[in-house]
């Protein structure tokens, strides 16, 4: 694989400020972070930015009901957002907000420059109208069926079920989220950006087909949508919304302002342009069209729609490089079913911490469960708490603790620079181009399978020359210090390959091995006879069954 450096803007969809972090969400921020670190490790030049999406109508019906300001509540729900974060190791370089005056100025200079290519269009609607509250609605506070396959309860933008995307009047039996009314319809100027246009479909066929290589089921999905040359799918995106609304107003329209989805993408090159300033980088040659650098978007399926059709279409024609890939991710269940709070199985992050879990079990469960398709994945309770206790306690840890007490007791805790040749340890080396293909490749389960199976072929080894048998016997000190170094060397290197998805476990190793930061050249820099490793702590807790009874109960 090659080695050049490489430059990449990284980003992992916003969450909104209108909710806790839970543990659905984490498998996104989970699957970013351990590519990110991967990315680091290898030396290239990494920026990770993230932002709370802050805008629309929910946000101002909540901060409204809890007698607050939209901004004071923002401002709160980013505190914890930004605390779970880190307490699952989530390595953000800057974590922002989508209400900030950078994502101003550079929602309202998008805006104008769509303008000016002719791709906005005012029109008058008609949209749903609550009467007992006396505002518009927007789509995901009004509920029905969906015009497409039926399916009852759907939000009036997208159906969950099928996936069709529609306008809020095109809702069967159509009811009020707010109050519950049936809404009316009222006349509304509106502005929308003509995806519909030539040019539009044109660029976006060429970029979803052919110039950007998107997930199989993506591509698919965005060849229904598009359709084929001539084939006219597209509509036009409805941008803007009506006062009362929490959000930036649209540049010579008073009363109007962006839609949400118009301004929430905005939010990542408005983080990015925060970190920029703040670290001296140029951030327009990060965001030029044609540029060198790379710029990748982590997603869940359900908002692909707008990833891979709005996004694109607004940067190209606003005159911005458009994204180099969009990875997508299927939805989390858990035992099987999706989650639910009556049932305890909306798991907030928070709670996960509270409960006492080590959040490293909780990235390396959802590690090997990920791949680089679009399929749901499922947390099987039972299963994570032998799967942690069998592969990172009875396979990983155990190693270290099986050999170092001899290292250190009898030889100063130095390994023997002979033992560094062993076989086992060129095989362990041999591996790190494959697992390197793995990790950039979003292959996390692959890749965690053919680390433990070395795991496997290190614990072997142990069992096979007896270390504990070999200390009875004076005479076999140099077999004794050679065993432990091949093993202790052989923890090393797994703890290499397992640092993009356990930082914090093997920060400590680092420690106890009285080694720098562990980088991917460092494979084959092994331990020196001249740096003698510290006295063994624990470096991680068994998992508890009862600690699941804890975690469910906390979130009833």
């Amino acid at each position: 694989m090659s080695s050049s450096p490489r430059r990449l803007l990284v980003t992992s969809a916003l969450p909104y400020a209108n909710g806790q972090i839970h543990i659905g969400h984490l498998v996104e921020y989970v699957q970013t972070d351990i590519w990110v670190r991967y990315q680091r490790m290898r030396g290239h030049e990494v920026h990770y930015v993230g932002a709370d999406d802050t805008h629309g109508t929910p946000i101002m019906l909540r901060a409204e009901k809890e007698g607050l300001t939209p901004k004071e509540l923002i401002a709160n729900v980013w505190q914890e957002h930004k605390r779970d974060f880190d307490d699952f190791l989530i390595s953000f370089d800057n974590y922002y907000t989508t209400d900030s005056p950078e994502n101003e100025k550079l929602s309202q200079s998008i805006y104008l420059k769509l303008r000016d290519a002719g791709l906005i269009e005012m029109r008058s609607i008609e949209q749903a109208y609550d009467p007992v509250k006396e505002m518009f609605l927007p789509d995901r506070f009004i509920k029905g069926e969906c015009p497409k396959c039926g399916a009852k309860d759907q939000y009036g933008d997208s159906c969950e079920k099928c996936g069709a995307t529609y306008s809020p009047t095109d809702l069967k039996n159509p009811f009020s989220v707010v109050s519950g009314a049936t809404p009316i319809k009222k006349v509304s100027d509106h502005y929308f950006f003509k995806l519909s246009d030539p040019r539009c479909e044109n660029f976006l066929r060429e970029w979803t087909q052919v110039r950007t290589p998107l997930q199989p089921e993506a591509r698919n999905k965005m060849k229904e949508w598009v359709g084929q040359p001539g084939e006219s799918k597209l509509g036009d995106w409805d941008i803007s919304r009506d006062a009362p609304y929490f959000g930036f107003e649209i540049p010579d329209a008073p009363g109007k302002y962006f839609y949400v989805w118009l301004d929430a993408p905005i939010g990542y090159y408005a983080s990015f342009l925060n970190y920029c300033e703040k670290k001296g980088l140029n951030f327009e040659e990060w965001v030029k069209p044609d540029t060198t650098t790379e710029q990748y978007h982590f997603i869940g399926k359900d908002i692909l729609y707008f990833h891979t059709l709005f996004w694109p279409a607004t940067l190209h024609f606003a005159g911005y490089r458009t994204p180099t890939n969009v990875f997508a991710h299927g939805f989390l269940t858990v035992d099987g079913e999706k989650m639910s709070k009556s049932r305890g199985t909306l798991i907030s992050a928070h709670s996960v911490i509270e409960s006492g879990f080590n959040p490293e079990w909780f990235r390396y469960y959802f590690a090997t469960k990920l791949n680089d398709s679009m399929e749901d994945l499922d947390l099987n309770l039972q299963d994570f708490v032998a799967r942690v206790n069998s592969d990172l306690l009875g396979k990983y840890i155990n190693i270290a603790s099986r050999s170092a007490g001899f290292l250190v007791k009898r030889f100063g805790g130095l390994v023997s620079d002979e033992a560094m040749n062993h076989p086992l340890l060129t095989e362990i080396s041999t591996a790190q181009d494959k697992i390197a293909t793995l990790y950039e490749g979003r292959e996390y389960a692959k890749a965690l399978r053919a680390i433990m199976d070395l795991a496997d072929k290190v614990n072997a080894f142990v069992d096979e020359n007896k270390p504990w048998d070999i200390a009875k016997a004076p005479e076999c000190e140099a077999d004794l210090q050679s065993i432990c170094s091949v093993t202790l060397e052989a923890f090393r290197m797994l703890s290499l390959y397992l640092k993009p998805v356990l930082p914090k476990v093997v920060a400590g190793v680092e420690a106890f091995l009285s080694v720098p930061p562990l980088n991917w050249n460092d494979i084959n820099t092994p331990l020196s006879s001249q740096n003698p490793i510290n006295t063994y702590k624990h470096l991680m807790t068994r998992v508890e069954a009862s600690q699941i009874e804890t975690l469910l109960a906390a979130n009833v």
